[in-house]
This record gives C-alpha cells, sequence and structure tokens, in this order.
C-alpha cells in the first residue's frame, strides 16, 4: 500500500481534495506499473509558518513523502515526481522551487492493510501480494 502523504500551504476545497487525489492516484498507478485499489493518500494543508524551504518563492508550498514498497526503479519514481509537480503546478499555480517530493521505500511485508501483507515487486510491472 502505497501512502502519499502531501502537507501543502494551499486551502483546498473537499471537491478539489477529492479531484488530487484522484488525479495522483491515477498518475501513481501509470508511473508505477499497478492498480489503484490500495493506494492511499493523505492531504494536509498547513499555515504558511508551518512549512519552511530555503529555496522557496513567493507562492504556496507542497511537500510530498511518498512511502513506497522497494523495488521500483529511478526511472519510475522519477516520471511520477516529475508528473505529479507537473500536475500541482499547472492545477494549483504553485511554483517548481516550492515543491519537494521523497521516497521512502519499504519491504513488502511492512505495507499492510487488515486483509493482505504486501509482498515484494517482481520488476515486471506486477505486483505479488
Amino acid at each position: 500500500m502505497p501512502l502519499l502523504q502531501f502537507e501543502t500551504t494551499l486551502s483546498l476545497s473537499d471537491a478539489e481534495k477529492t479531484a488530487f487525489a484522484e488525479r495522483v492516484t491515477d498518475l501513481y498507478t501509470t508511473e508505477m506499473a499497478t492498480t489503484a485499489g490500495h493506494v492511499a493518500v493523505a492531504i494536509r494543508e498547513r499555515d504558511g509558518a508551518d512549512l519552511h524551504l530555503g529555496r522557496a518563492v513567493d507562492g504556496p508550498l507542497l511537500f510530498l513523502d511518498a512511502e513506497i514498497r522497494r523495488g521500483r526503479s529511478f526511472d519510475r519514481k522519477r516520471a511520477f515526481a516529475l508528473k505529479t509537480m507537473e500536475y500541482i503546478s499547472e492545477t494549483f499555480d504553485v511554483p517548481d522551487e516550492n515543491q519537494k517530493v521523497v521516497f521512502t521505500e519499504h519491504p513488502g511485508e511492512a505495507m499492510m492493510g487488515v486483509d493482505r501483507v504486501g509482498g515484494e515487486w517482481s520488476g515486471d510491472g506486477a505486483k505479488s501480494e
């Protein structure tokens, strides 16, 4: 179960949050070659004083901590990060300089739901659960 946690100074409506989560899930499933049913998205709105970035320019900030199963290639992770930041820039006018993406990788067995424990990434686009 990937957990995509966004921290942002944006103020989003419920409809915008839903559309955001759906779009990011779509980007994740496409770039990481997986299905959508297990992708979790958290969107946390923060006050301006809660987030800081040394290189920031005027405008909102948005950081993504992507907790994912280990095994995806650098190219897959980079493609997902770039497409996500492009979507955020175009949709919410967040400057490129004000966005960060960090991947934290876990063994498959560290990713669980009530009904299953994740397996290892097989590397061929399929997942093992």
